[in-house]
């Protein structure tokens, strides 16, 4: 039983399915993640001869006239894509395969890699493979696989796209994590970690707690925003189900597991309607009426995904 270590090959495979789909017009690409089994060779040590990882696949057909133009476009799109949520950019790079690393049948390689504290690693492979592997795995069947360039008929280059998930996520993970010093009044150095993952890759936006006081009123109104944040799509960790911290112990858990804002519900909320907010980036802490505050948490992770 063979393992699957790429998910070209599926790809290449559903070529020809694919192409009444898209009228047998050029360009079009085969999107999909998956498991895959990868060599790795710093397992090498741990007695382990392959690891399973996630792998994202973009397979892009294309007019062999236009496949160098297209592979240098999405050689600066992907290493964009990959800086677009970063907190610090320059750690990611992008660089070309040496020759005795090209693949068969390949022309041109280039790889994105993220700068560890270890060294660099690849992140990304964006491989141009002209039209080899495509008319080897349809061997016989040349003219099924022609597609329209303006007047003629080709057979389309291919170009690979593929990325180790597993490994984006840790080098994400590692940017955003930032060690923040900061003096008080006595001049003693307090430390404390915050996760400083981008809004769309925050994996929780709201943290929901509540003072002191009236506990069942006030977690009756906690109950309530939190099903209305989630009927939202607002994700949210159910704070209030723990009071035994302190507010400043709350604010340091959150930061560490890169929560955007800390939404405290207390008397003044029965009374008044507001509520004491806390942006995770900035520190600040404001007051907002409960009836704006999903409106106001939409927008600002709208606009974060739209940047």
């Amino acid at each position: 039983m063979s393992v699957r270590t790429s998910l070209l090959q599926g790809a290449l495979q559903q070529y020809i399915k694919v192409l009444e789909l898209v009228n047998r017009t050029l360009p079009f690409g085969l999107a999909e993640i998956g498991l895959c089994h990868h060599s790795d060779s710093q397992l090498r040590h741990l007695s382990c001869c392959s690891s399973e990882v996630t792998e994202s696949s973009l397979v892009w057909f294309c007019s062999p006239r236009t496949s160098s133009q297209w592979m240098d476009y999405w050689a600066h799109q992907r290493l964009q894509w990959w800086r677009k949520f970063a907190l610090g950019p320059s750690d990611f790079s992008m660089c070309n395969v040496v020759d005795e690393e090209l693949k068969e049948g390949t022309s041109h390689g280039v790889k994105v890699l993220y700068k560890f504290p270890w060294g660099s690693e690849t992140l990304e492979t964006l491989w141009s493979l002209g039209d080899t592997l495509l008319l080897k795995t349809h061997q016989g069947t040349c003219t099924k696989l022609q597609c329209k360039d303006g007047r003629k008929s080709v057979v389309p280059h291919v170009i690979s796209v593929s990325a180790n998930v597993d490994r984006g996520i840790l080098a994400y993970l590692f940017n955003s994590l930032q060690l923040l010093r900061k003096t008080d009044s006595k001049q003693k150095l307090h430390q404390k970690m915050v996760l400083k993952l981008h809004p769309t890759l925050t994996p929780v936006k709201v943290a929901l707690d509540m003072g002191r006081g009236f506990s069942s009123e006030l977690r009756q109104v906690c109950e309530g925003l939190f099903k209305e944040f989630l009927e939202a799509g607002i994700s949210t960790w159910p704070g209030y189900l723990d009071t035994s911290l302190s507010m400043e112990n709350l604010h340091t858990k959150y930061d560490e597991m890169g929560v955007l804002f800390t939404v405290m519900v207390s008397e003044s909320t029965l009374k008044s309607g507001l509520l004491l907010v806390r942006n995770r980036d900035t520190t600040i802490r404001e007051t907002m009426h409960i009836s704006e505050i999903k409106c106001f948490l939409l927008k600002y992770i709208s606009a974060s995904e739209n940047f």
